[in-house]
C-alpha cells in the first residue's frame, strides 16, 4: 500500500477528504481581508486546496511516524553529520518553500505581505507542525541578515538563496543550490533562558590566515569554540548563533555548514533531541570545533541582532498554535456531527454544544488576534503599529500559546478513546502544542518582557489604548473591562508577580475588541460574557445560559 496517495490511509488520519482548508474558515477569510492580505486570496485558495488533500495528510502521519535519523560519519568513517529524512517530510518542505511561507514578504514586500504570509502559516499549521520549524527560522532570520549587507559572504550569497521558493533538500555549498534554509542555535547547558551566561567563544581569525583560508570572502571570518544544548533544524545551510566575542562581548555570528573553500564547518552534531512532539522535525546538541563564523550586526549586541529573528519567530508561535487549535476544533466537530449518543447526535447534546461552542470561541478569536499582530508586522515603519507589536508579541505568545494544551486535550476529549490513540490525529496534535509556548521564551520570560515594553515607553500604553478604543463604548463590559486594565497601566510596571495576569488581561481586551468590531454579536457576546465578565478558567464548556451554540459552531466549520 503506498502511504502517499491512499484514501485507506488517509481516512486513518482525517475525517475530511479534499477539503479546502481556506475556503471553510470563514474566521480566517474576514481577517484576512480586514487585515489587508486580499491581494493573496486566490493563492492562499489554491493552497487550502491542497493542504486538504487526503495525500497531504498522510504525509503529515508518515513524517512523524518515521522521524528524522543523525548519519555521523561516512562509510569511510569521515565526518559528515548528515540529517536524514523521510520522503515526507521533503515534500511537506516543497509544500511550505513553494508556498512562500518561509520569505514571501521579504520576496515580496508590500502591504498586507505579512498578513497574507501569516495566514499561509495558519493553514499549514493544520496539518503539520514540524516542517514550520525551519521555515519559521528562515523567515525570521532575513532581518537579521539584513544587517550584514556589508559582507559579500552572506549578501550576495545567501539571501537570493534564502528567498527562492525551491525546496532544495541537498547537502551542499550554497553556490550549488537552488534554495537555502537558516536555523538558529542559541540555548546552552548552563544558560537557558540567561543566554548572557553563554560560554561559546568567537576570536577573530588574523586576515593573513582568513585570506589564505577562504581567499576573497576572508573578511571578518572568526574561529567559533562551544557548544549549542539546543540546535534547532541541523539539516539547515547556516545557523544564527550567539557567542561571546574576544572583541566586545555576546555578538551575533552566521555558520554555514560548508565553508567559502566547499568544505564542511566544523558543526559537530552529537545527538538529536528526543521530543515530546514536533517529531517529523530534527532538534539537536552541536559542539563547534573550531568552526567558522561571520559576524552579524556589531560586536557586543548579539541580544538585539537575534532578537529581531526572536520577534518574527514568536509571532509564528502564535499562528502555529492557532492553527493547531483550529485543526484539533474540526476533529472534534466533525466526530460530534457524525456520533449518535442517547438517541441523538452528540452535536445536538447541550453540555457538548456548550463545549465544542466555547472551543470555538477560543480558536476564532486566536485567529483574529494573530493575524491583527501579522499586521502589526507589516505596519512596522508606522510607530504607533510597532509599538503594539512591541507588546502584544510577547503577550500573545504567552496566553494564546498557553492556552493551546488545554484546548488540545479538550478537543481530543470529545472523541473520547477514539481520540488518544494514534491513529487519529489529535494525539499528534496535542503533542506539538507545548512547544510553542516553551520555544523562543517561555510564558515567563514573554510576561516579564510585556513589563519591560510598558516600562521603557508610556507610547506602550498609548498604542494599546488607541487599538482597544477602536471597538467604541457601546457595549459596557467591553468598557468596563478596558478602563481597568488602562487605569492598572498607569505608571511603571514593576509588578513580576502579577505578570501572568496583566499578559492575560491585555490578550483577552484586545481580542474581544477585534470581535465587537467585526464578527457576529452572537460570538462577540458568547467571547465576552465568558472571557471578561466571567474569568475564562482552565477548562472548556463554561459559557453562560443564553449562548447561541448552534449559531457559533454553524460559523466555526462551513458544511463540507
Amino acid at each position: 500500500m503506498n502511504a502517499f496517495d491512499t484514501h485507506e490511509v488517509f481516512n486513518q488520519a482525517t475525517p475530511f477528504e479534499n477539503v479546502n482548508l481556506f475556503a471553510s474558515d470563514p474566521a480566517l477569510i474576514e481577517a484576512l481581508l480586514r487585515e489587508g492580505g486580499g491581494a493573496a486570496l486566490q493563492e492562499l485558495d489554491a493552497l487550502g486546496e491542497k493542504l486538504g488533500r487526503a495525500g497531504t495528510y498522510a504525509l503529515a502521519r508518515e513524517a512523524n511516524r518515521h522521524g528524522p535519523e543523525l548519519q555521523q560519519f561516512d562509510r569511510a568513517g569521515r565526518r559528515i553529520d548528515e540529517v536524514l529524512f523521510h520522503p515526507a517530510w521533503h515534500e511537506l518542505m516543497a509544500i511550505l518553500v513553494g508556498a512562500g511561507a518561509h520569505a514571501s514578504p521579504w520576496a515580496a514586500p508590500g502591504p498586507g505581505a505579512q498578513v497574507a504570509r501569516a495566514a499561509a502559516y495558519l493553514l499549514v499549521g493544520q496539518v503539520e507542525n514540524g516542517a514550520q520549524c525551519p521555515v519559521t527560522m528562515t523567515y525570521a532570520s532575513v532581518p537579521a541578515l539584513r544587517q550584514a549587507l556589508d559582507l559579500p559572504q552572506i549578501a550576495a550569497r545567501w539571501l537570493p538563496k534564502i528567498l527562492s521558493r525551491d525546496y532544495d533538500p541537498r547537502s551542499l555549498p550554497v553556490e550549488q543550490k537552488r534554495g537555502a534554509l537558516v536555523g538558529m542555535g542559541m540555548t546552552e547547558k548552563q544558560g537557558g533562558s540567561d543566554v548572557r551566561s553563554n560560554t561559546t567563544r568567537a576570536t577573530p581569525v588574523p586576515p593573513a590566515e582568513a585570506q589564505a583560508l577562504f581567499g576573497e570572502q576572508a573578511g571578518g571570518a572568526w574561529r567559533i569554540v562551544g557548544h549549542k544544548w539546543f540546535f534547532s533544524a541541523p539539516q539547515c545551510d547556516a545557523h544564527l548563533i550567539l557567542a561571546q566575542a574576544d572583541e566586545g562581548g555576546l555578538s551575533c555570528f552566521f555558520l554555514p555548514r560548508y565553508l567559502p573553500d566547499g568544505s564542511r564547518n566544523a558543526i559537530r552534531v552529537q545527538r538529536l533531541k528526543d521530543k515530546l512532539g514536533n517529531r517529523s522535525n530534527a532538534s539537536s546538541e552541536v559542539e563547534f570545533a573550531n568552526a567558522y563564523g561571520w559576524l552579524v550586526g556589531p560586536p557586543g549586541r548579539g541580544i538585539p541582532t537575534i532578537l529581531e529573528m526572536a520577534s518574527h519567530t514568536r509571532l509564528d508561535c502564535v499562528l502555529g498554535s492557532a492553527g493547531i487549535m483550529r485543526a484539533a476544533l474540526t476533529q472534534a466537530l466533525h466526530h460530534a456531527r457524525q456520533r449518535a449518543v442517547f438517541g441523538k447526535p452528540l452535536v445536538a447534546q447541550p453540555l457538548m454544544q456548550n463545549v465544542l461552542a466555547d472551543l470555538a470561541l477560543e480558536s476564532e478569536a486566536a485567529t483574529a488576534f494573530a493575524l491583527r499582530l501579522a499586521r502589526c508586522f507589516d505596519e512596522k515603519d508606522d510607530a504607533q503599529q510597532a509599538m503594539l507589536a512591541r507588546v502584544l508579541t510577547p503577550a500573545g505568545k504567552y496566553w494564546i500559546c498557553k492556552r493551546g494544551p488545554g484546548f488540545g486535550a479538550e478537543a481530543m476529549e470529545v472523541l473520547g478513546g477514539t481520540g488518544y490513540v494514534e491513529d487519529a490525529p489529535l494525539a499528534r496534535l496535542y503533542r506539538e502544542l507545548p512547544v510553542n509556548s516553551i520555544w523562543e521564551g517561555s510564558g515567563n520570560v514573554m510576561c516579564l518582557d510585556v513589563l519591560r515594553a510598558f516600562g521603557k515607553s508610556p507610547a506602550a500604553r498609548d498604542a494599546l489604548a488607541a487599538e482597544l478604543a477602536l471597538a467604541g463604548d457601546a457595549d459596557a463590559a467591553f468598557a468596563g473591562y478596558r478602563t481597568r486594565l488602562l487605569a492598572d497601566l498607569d505608571g511603571p510596571q514593576t509588578d513580576e508577580f502579577g505578570a501572568r495576569q496583566l499578559s492575560e488581561r491585555i490578550v483577552l481586551a484586545v481580542q474581544a475588541g477585534l470581535l465587537l468590531r467585526h464578527a457576529p454579536p452572537f460570538v462577540a457576546q458568547a467571547f465576552m460574557e465568558s472571557r471578561l465578565v466571567q474569568a475564562p478558567g482552565g477548562a472548556y464548556g463554561r459559557l453562560p445560559a443564553g449562548t447561541d451554540c448552534a449559531a457559533i459552531l454553524a460559523r466555526a466549520l462551513r458544511e463540507y
